[in-house]
């Protein structure tokens, strides 16, 4: 009685406060820590200073595992000292184990005090255990979970109830913790709920767990004048709460371990660089996947799809890839063709027409396999016994097809049936890609079910997601009904609330209740294996819920949005969070899953998704009047100019694809990225990077025709009209106009920018010539610009130079002396060669004097003699904003076209430019 009366104490003064302290416990000691004679980690044992039942047992002896496990990524794992317990499996999400010593708690003199890498330290105090991580280069202490003189309690570690704080200055900015809706903007907000735990929620609920689990944040900080970013993960898959008080962060996770993982950065991109180092690097993306797609619930047979298809070419709108969601289905089983509205031999024939075009196939497979004793993949699936079991049998819940059981994805047999299965059915259909969806896992259902005697079920006709199994709830056990639950989908729900009950097993009796959150990961693994055997190029694959690691294997979209104002402001946030999560190739629903979206709504989306959204997608659900972009006049206009400059800047898309393969950079950025020190930007949600220095400012309210966009300290050009620029000496905010079917958008000086002419597809637009666009300082005496380039065959699973298939290119540029330069070296330059590439034309911005120019050399000989004809043209540059600042100088464009120069060889390029006062 008296547990329960504390229990109940501690429960109201934690909700009626937000501050949950020291009720729970008084913490652990540590005992004993010594260094491994192995390598350079450290192992210490934890012993609990008094035990009480508040969320069950505390565990007695904890062991403590150190380690700094490169420069800038320190390792502090803590668990059972006498029994394994759960953790992320290390075959799903690979890395180094822990020493494995159980049983072991023996007492040493604690000797050591703190543990130095090169660039973090690690420091603890013994009673009550505590520790603090703090950076060498400037001392700033960037975790502790020290509670002296705090609001928040000491470390609690229980069977079901996991708990530790740490505090943070006031200042701190902190990203991450998804997947959520932030209504607020990428910043985190402090005492907004931040619960992990994947569910099939739509994304249009602000605030609540969605359908991924990230457990990481990035910290910025400006200390005395320079910013520091760190990156902190708790490598945990079991269900948790994350408390942000402002000046503390609190974690209740209810199983698993400790596993934290600290990243040192100091810039936002080296952070994200060691993360996936860790988690795996960001798959590489074929280059069609950069191009438009178009999907809906709802296109019902082949003459639909193709009627999509040829209507976007009547527009003369770009469009790479088609999709079908499950109406291509029979009866919406998986691995199954619907012969009556999709004829084989019909859909062959169309998919032969577009692959000839260039354009691409991708289809929806969810993973409920209908529980049909004719069905062939369910057939197969039991004799190999590869489904989520509960009570011996497997379990039976109900999705799209009426009841189905759910593959169990850490059985190695189920990946080998699974990746037999996608191999039928490219035989029978020669997909392109696959969208795994659904994965959360969803269920129409909650509970114990099973198939109702003498009905139909689901009862025909129109989809729906009403559960027409007979159902009981499920809570007698510890798993299903846990002592701490956590806010599940905003209320409370139960674990197994329309999903899988957390009593529920995997392969080697494995719990739903710690697996849960790994089932789309573990999927999105087989999923890349299958189409890897099956195909022999490099895969595509979409997936809605997503892990720590996920982006190594697939892309994301953000799930069921709507055709509102505020779903557009939100998908920004999601994306740029994705990016922080290292899974680069993201997008949401363009125009809004749900109907209906307003045409000013859907002409303000496309501008956002054509340059903003990695993956680029317009789709609707199956009750939604149709949203192609063809469907509005002034839609297609928009489309038409910003898809139009998105096909222009594939190959620059498609190096940010490269660097995030090799490094995890985030294609699309927040500002902070490229400007860490400027903290006006700490909090900018409305406008975004592609890349270091791509500026898009999207209107993102109904009935504006200008729009206020912070501009960081220098030159900014215009893309769509490079006379246009923008100086700011400090940053500043600019009234910018922004009419119906124009975007702002703008590039960054010292950038030098790879485009092409663009096409209709990318097939068609990557063959066309390329122009160089660089940026120099408006106006300055002196500056430089660099870019870059990757071209490869996109086919190939590998994403890297050297194997004879693929060309990478740095570009230079100078101004100084009156004399501009521009050269490029090539690395592996013969993929270009053969595909006959040349580089067109040279856009030069912000060149001071007077824009005559003279003196141009090609390749260290006089243009006069090459026997090509090279036309030169000048534009003053207008200064939108800024020219105060400047004085009286002046910017001009200057265009040099009809150069033919070869992209797979080194070239350069000089010139003298006239200066004002006629002399050079």
């Amino acid at each position: 009685m008296a547990s329960s009366l504390s229990l109940l104490v501690a429960i109201i003064f934690c909700f009626s406060s937000l501050r949950c302290s020291n009720a729970i416990g008084k913490g652990y000691r540590l005992i004993s820590i010594e260094k491994s004679p192995d390598d350079d980690s450290f192992i210490g044992y934890l012993q609990v200073k008094q035990s009480n039942k508040i969320y069950g047992s505390d565990i007695t002896i904890l062991r403590l595992f150190i380690k700094h496990e490169t420069d800038h990524r320190l390792r502090v794992h803590i668990t059972d000292a006498k029994k394994q317990r759960w953790e992320v499996p290390y075959n799903l999400l690979r890395r180094e184990q822990p020493l494995r010593v159980f049983g072991k708690s023996r007492k040493y003199p604690v000797t050591v005090q703190e543990i130095s890498g090169p660039e973090l330290i690690l420091s603890f105090t013994t009673d009550p255990f505590s520790f603090a991580v703090r950076r060498r280069s400037n001392g700033e202490t960037i975790f502790n979970t020290s509670s002296s003189g705090k609001d928040f309690g000491e470390m609690v570690f229980k069977d079901q109830y996991l708990e530790i704080s740490t505090s943070l200055p006031k200042d701190a900015s902190l990203y991450g913790f998804g997947e959520n809706s932030q209504a607020n903007g990428i910043k985190l907000v402090p005492n907004e709920p931040y619960t992990l735990f994947t569910e099939d929620v739509s994304a249009f609920k602000l605030n609540t767990d969605l359908y991924g689990s990230h457990p990481v944040y990035m910290d910025l900080r400006n200390v005395r004048g320079k910013a520091y970013a760190h990156s902190v993960l708790l490598l945990n898959s079991n269900g948790m709460d994350v408390f942000y008080r402002g000046d503390s962060l609190t974690y209740k996770v209810i199983g698993g371990v400790f596993d934290f993982y600290f990243f040192a950065g100091p810039s936002p991109l080296n952070v994200v660089d060691q993360y996936t180092s860790l988690i795996g690097r960001p798959a590489p993306m074929p280059y069609w996947s950069l191009g438009f797609h178009q999907c809906r619930w709802g296109y019902r047979n082949v003459s639909v799809v193709e009627d999509v298809v040829d209507n976007y070419q009547k527009a003369k709108i770009p469009l790479d890839v088609i999709w079908n969601d499950a109406d291509y289905m029979d009866g919406y089983k998986d691995f199954t063709l619907d012969i009556v509205n999709f004829p084989h031999a019909k859909l062959l024939a169309f998919l032969d027409r577009i692959h000839k075009m260039g354009m691409k196939y991708v289809v929806i497979n969810d993973p409920g396999i209908g529980v049909n004793a004719s069905y062939g993949v369910y057939q197969r699936g039991m004799a190999n016994d590869v489904f989520i079991k509960y009570e011996g049998k497997p379990f039976l819940a109900q999705v799209w097809p009426g009841p189905v059981y759910f593959p169990d994805f850490l059985n190695p047999k189920t990946v080998s049936w699974w990746g037999d299965e996608i191999r039928r059915f490219h035989e029978l259909v020669p997909i392109d890609g696959l969208w795994i969806d659904m994965n959360e896992v969803s269920n129409f259902c909650s509970g114990l079910c099973k198939i109702p005697e003498g009905k139909q079920c689901p009862s025909g006709g129109e989809p729906g997601v009403t559960c027409c199994l007979e159902c009981k709830n499920i809570t007698n056990t510890r798993w299903d009904d846990p002592p701490y639950k956590i806010n599940a989908t905003g209320n409370k729900a139960p674990l197994g609330f329309k999903t899988i009950p957390t009593s529920a097993y995997h392969y080697n009796g494995v719990r739903e209740y710690d697996a849960h959150s790994i089932y789309g990961f573990s999927e999105a693994i087989a999923t890349h294996e299958a189409l890897l055997d099956v195909q022999g190029k490099r895969p595509f694959i979409l997936s809605r819920s997503t892990f720590v690691g996920s982006g190594q294997y697939a892309a994301h979209w953000t799930g069921d949005n709507q055709g509102t104002w505020q779903s557009l402001q939100v998908s920004i946030s999601t994306m740029l969070n994705f990016g922080i999560f290292g899974v680069p190739m993201v997008g949401s629903d363009i125009c809004g899953f749900f109907p209906p979206t307003p045409e000013e709504l859907c002409n303000r989306w496309i501008e956002v998704g054509a340059f903003f959204y990695p993956f680029s997608r317009d789709h609707a659900d199956y009750y939604a009047p149709r949203k192609e972009l063809y469907q509005w006049g002034t839609v297609a206009e928009s489309a038409r100019n910003a898809l139009g400059m998105r096909y222009k800047l594939l190959p620059f898309l498609y190096t940010l694809n490269y660097e995030a393969h090799m490094t995890g950079a985030p294609i699309a950025r927040p500002l902070f990225f490229s400007f860490p020190d400027y903290t006006e930007c700490y909090g900018l949600s409305k406008q975004f990077l592609l890349g270091s220095s791509f500026m898009i400012s999207p209107v993102l309210e109904q009935g504006k025709t200008q729009l206020e966009a912070l501009f960081p300290p220098g030159s900014w050009y215009h893309m769509f009209d490079m006379t246009q620029v923008v100086f700011s000496k400090n940053g500043k905010l600019v009234t910018l106009p922004a009419p119906l079917n124009a975007v702002n958008v703008h590039i960054y000086q010292n950038i030098k920018l790879p485009m092409q002419q663009g096409g209709l597809n990318s097939k068609e637009a990557r063959t066309t010539p390329f122009r160089l666009v660089v940026a120099f300082p408006a106006g300055a005496s002196e500056g430089y610009a660099t870019g870059k380039l990757f071209l490869d065959d996109d086919e190939l699973p590998e994403m890297k130079l050297g194997n004879g298939q693929s060309t990478y290119v740095d570009f230079y540029a100078s101004i100084g002396n009156e004399s501009v330069k521009i050269w490029s070296q090539v690395k592996e330059g013969k993929f270009a060669l053969r595909q006959g590439l040349v580089i067109e034309k040279v856009i030069v911005l912000g060149l001071k004097g007077t824009g005559q120019v003279s003196e141009i050399h090609l390749n260290g000989s006089p243009i006069s003699n090459e026997t090509k004809r090279i036309e030169v043209s000048s534009k003053e540059q207008k200064y939108v904003v800024g020219s105060e600042d400047k004085g009286e100088s002046k910017s001009f464009m200057v265009e040099l076209k009809g150069l033919e120069m070869l992209l797979g060889k080194d070239f350069n390029i000089s010139w003298k430019m006239a200066s004002t006062n006629g002399a050079h």
